[in-house]
């Protein structure tokens, strides 16, 4: 058996950079033990795969470890291969997901992630989040993910994990998001996961329906321009809709191949 598959860099206008999926069309499913096999022999982030079901994609994600209940990078590079790839006429994508239906529409050349807000609130850090950080937080706020607030984006640059202690939290499919407001943007942010073979994500759409909110309040700014300052970094342009955020960002393909399974 042969499938598709197409490697997109997501968040980014240019390869090498934002965060790698990639993506695999199926006319039908799989067993979850094959698809996990599918997406740790690719290594990468997260792998996304999608069936068509007549006006929707019923779309999964799964990173070498584990499926995920929602991912942003990965959302934008399906979009990006079913438009450009596959060439959908429709400029309006409505997925299917473990997070309910998620809309992406295409603006010129950015792609409108339509996601579920996650306002984090203020939280105390586990003992080994806390042991494993170079550098402490100012703020402790928690939603799925740990949000800690630092006070510069040089804190955001400099911090460093030691596995030793980080490796012991299992926070599900969860993860830590250090963020600080931004030197020549709204808003920085960096993303770590315990117990993954990729230690820190290099850009991170879904940590992004809590960091909206909770810079839209810091900030009192509807609209907001962040950056994930991860090795290959990532753009994303942000707006705060009360119970949903939006989620735009740019994509580039990589790759266009086939897997062979016996």
């Amino acid at each position: 058996m042969s499938l598709p598959i197409y490697q997109i860099d997501a968040f980014t206008d240019k390869i090498f950079s934002g965060n790698s999926a990639c993506v695999v069309p199926l006319k039908k499913w799989l067993s979850d033990e094959l698809l996990m096999k599918i997406a740790q022999e690719n290594a990468v982030a997260e792998t996304a795969f999608f069936v068509s079901n007549d006006d929707k994609f019923h779309l999964r994600w799964f990173t070498p470890e584990i499926e995920m209940d929602l991912c942003g990078h990965a959302t934008l590079a399906t979009a990006h291969a079913i438009k450009t790839i596959l060439n959908f006429p429709n400029d309006r994508m409505v997925f299917d997901t473990l997070s309910g239906d998620l809309i992406v529409t295409i603006e010129n050349d950015l792609y409108c992630l339509d996601f579920p807000s996650r306002e984090p609130v203020l939280s105390t850090l586990p003992e080994n989040i806390k042991l494993s950080l170079n550098i402490q937080p100012q703020e402790i706020y928690k939603s799925r993910d740990y949000v800690l607030v630092y006070e510069s984006e040089e804190d955001i640059k400099n911090i460093t994990i030691d596995r030793n202690f980080f490796d012991r939290m299992n926070l599900n499919t969860g993860g830590v998001i250090v963020t600080s407001k931004g030197d020549n943007c709204d808003f920085v942010s960096r993303f770590f996961t315990p117990q993954a073979s990729i230690l820190e994500d290099p850009v991170t759409g879904s940590a992004h329906c809590s960091l909206i909110p909770f810079w839209s309040k810091r900030l009192q700014k509807e609209e907001l321009f962040a950056r994930q300052i991860s090795s290959r970094g990532g753009e994303l342009y942000c707006i705060h809709k009360n119970e949903r955020v939006i989620i735009k960002g740019k994509a580039k393909t990589y790759s266009i191949g086939k897997i062979w399974i016996e």
